[in-house]
């Protein structure tokens, strides 16, 4: 972390350009930013992989790309939609490629901060999502940061790159916040 300058890694969203989830997560990485990190978003598309199969041998482009950054990474913020009470098979799909970097030096998210962010219709699926996601970071070694944000998509909304609840816009922020003062301390220590 050249300059005690973060890396962020944001992953998240759906195969739909513009969902929710996708807008939250940029208005996180955009204050992460702000902060002085720098970031790279893997949203939608870029999340479309092959089915993860262990014994698979050499990865497609996409994989390389996603485990490359998230080597790097200082810092993570995953934000996923609620599909029927649980994080979406996107997300998953991408966060079970983290076991090809269980031979790291750095193995899976170990000693990085991650933020998480769930959005669905309705309160409790959104809810749900945060515990799915904080129970794998635990697993993947990960630091899950306090401050985690559902998002009720029945009442709050995006567009133009803004939340149209200060409220969640400010958890985002504060969430995002918690990333980079983690990413900045681990490179202090």
């Amino acid at each position: 972390m050249p300059n005690n300058r973060p890396f962020i890694v944001g992953i998240g969203g759906t195969t739909r350009p513009g969902s929710s989830s996708e807008q939250a997560l940029t208005i996180a990485l955009r204050h992460a930013e702000e902060l002085g990190a720098e970031t790279r978003m893997l949203c939608g598309r870029d999340l479309v992989l092959p089915l993860y199969e262990p014994e698979t041998e050499g990865r497609v482009e996409g994989v390389q790309k996603l485990s490359e950054c998230l080597r790097r990474a200082d810092g993570i913020i995953v934000s996923s939609p609620c599909y029927h009470g649980a994080i979406s098979g996107l997300i998953k799909n991408a966060l079970d490629y983290v076991e090809d970097m269980r031979g790291d030096q750095r193995p899976y998210f170990d000693g990085r901060a991650v933020g998480v962010i769930g959005c669905g219709a309705g309160s409790q699926g959104p809810s749900m999502v945060l515990v799915e996601l904080r129970s794998i970071v635990h697993a993947l070694r990960g630091w899950p940061v306090p401050l985690g944000v559902a998002v009720n998509t029945m009442v709050t909304k995006f567009q133009d790159g803004r939340c149209t609840d200060p409220a969640i816009e400010n958890q985002l922020k504060i969430m995002a916040g918690q990333v980079v003062a983690f990413a900045q301390r681990q490179a202090a220590a």
